[in-house]
């Protein structure tokens, strides 16, 4: 693992992120992975070819510091360049959103030994490499419920051995950096983050990833045979009970950047609708059903909650969200983007279901949207819970006497 010295991203690319031209790379990228997507849908494969173009263009390092040859884009560019890929490959934007937050934690990746997060930034810049965190595991579950890890790090003379299992490891096919989360043997066992290149001895990839929808993320499940690392790749952890919360301000970037993908998918969902019914023309109509007010009225109605998210969207980036509102966003943005796509195949029957078109593509990729950390009902109760505490903090009026009503005598009749 060499370090080679910085290579800067190129110009053309670092200077236009805000311009028409920039725009139009987007769109053109956009435009290419749509291209390919109902095959890697089709058959599970990743879009490696995907990630060379995003590559040539120096956006796989879109937020990585500029000390280290990357961009340092805000949240505000990352969210296009996330929208413009989703809209084409909602797969590829999951990978590469990953990618970004990685390289966004900036107050985690400020507790690794300097010279390894470099490695991880310069491998970025130059070649491409991705990184992202595996925290899954099969007795377990998803870590944000709590729990200890069933995967652990053993203390060797070396370092460290680490040894368990991994599932929906997002983007395994082509990550170079494993961010993975364990604990250690001690007697009060360290928990969090050990960095583990890809090369490693003793890592081996079950290509068990047949979900229902975003298909193309090879999020496959990884396992680790006593696979050693250095001591100082245990980059981020800390004893049990003490390990930091989730920075609000990354919350805040990982919930606008997946709104920011299921928003795409329902965005390309309304455009197949829409051409759809400019196009068809029923026998028994003669004119395209965009000319029919039922039609106009769903139209409308899915604007109008693709409109909610754009505004959603855009407040946060303005900072008129505060961090802890990221759970919030995420569930009112992708609800109303299933919302859309639920709509479009309501209206469209048995078009809308059939495999050979994009909507039920988009139908079953716009469903996982449920799925990611942090989940609906925990964002719910969270909120509710919350609210009902302040309310029981606030002082109690003391409740004033009533006046007693009179009685009225009844006489039997």
């Amino acid at each position: 693992m060499p370090t080679n010295t910085l290579t800067p991203l190129p110009t053309q690319i670092a200077s236009q992120l805000d311009t028409p031209e920039f725009d139009q790379l987007l769109a053109t990228l956009s435009a290419e992975f749509a291209a390919s997507a109902a095959q890697h849908d089709r058959d599970g494969s990743f879009p490696h070819e995907n990630f060379e173009r995003l590559h040539e263009h120096g956006l796989l390092a879109l937020t990585v510091p500029r000390a280290f040859g990357g961009l340092a884009a805000n949240l505000a560019q990352t969210r296009k360049v996330i929208a413009a890929v989703a809209y084409g490959d909602p797969s590829t934007a999951l990978v590469l959103t990953m990618q970004y937050l990685q390289h966004t934690a900036t107050p985690r990746t400020t507790r690794w030994p300097p010279h390894l997060y470099r490695q991880v930034a310069v491998d970025a810049v130059r070649d491409g490499a991705l990184i992202n965190a595996l925290r899954v595991e099969p007795e377990l579950g998803t870590p944000a419920r709590g729990g200890l890890p069933a995967t652990v790090a053993r203390r060797v003379p070396e370092g460290w051995l680490i040894s368990g299992r991994k599932l929906y490891s997002t983007g395994i096919p082509r990550l170079t950096w494993l961010s993975v989360w364990a604990r250690s043997d001690d007697p009060e066992p360290l928990v969090g983050a050990w960095l583990v290149h890809r090369d490693t001895p003793g890592i081996s990839i079950i290509e068990s990833w047949d979900h229902l929808g975003m298909r193309a993320t090879g999020s496959h499940e990884v396992v680790f045979d006593n696979v050693l690392v250095p001591a100082e790749h245990a980059v981020d952890v800390a004893p049990v009970g003490s390990a930091p919360e989730l920075d609000p301000v990354l919350l805040l970037w990982m919930s606008v950047l997946l709104g920011a993908i299921y928003d795409g998918v329902a965005r390309a969902a309304r455009d197949w609708l829409v051409e759809w019914l400019q196009t068809r023309v029923p026998g028994n109509l003669g004119v395209p059903l965009a000319t029919l007010p039922r039609f106009q009225e769903v139209v409308g109605q899915l604007d109008a909650w693709l409109f909610s998210n754009r505004v959603l969207l855009d407040a946060a980036i303005a900072g008129l969200a505060q961090p802890g509102d990221g759970g919030r966003l995420k569930y009112l943005v992708t609800t109303q983007a299933i919302a859309v796509v639920e709509k479009a195949i309501e209206v469209s029957g048995n078009p809308g279901l059939s495999r050979s078109n994009a909507l039920e593509r988009h139908y079953r990729n716009v469903l996982c949207s449920r799925i990611h950390t942090p989940q609906n009902d925990t964002i719910l109760v969270a909120g509710g819970r919350a609210a009902l505490a302040v309310q029981q903090q606030q002082p109690q009026a003391k409740p004033q006497s009533q006046p007693q009503p009179q009685t009225t005598a009844v006489r039997a009749a």
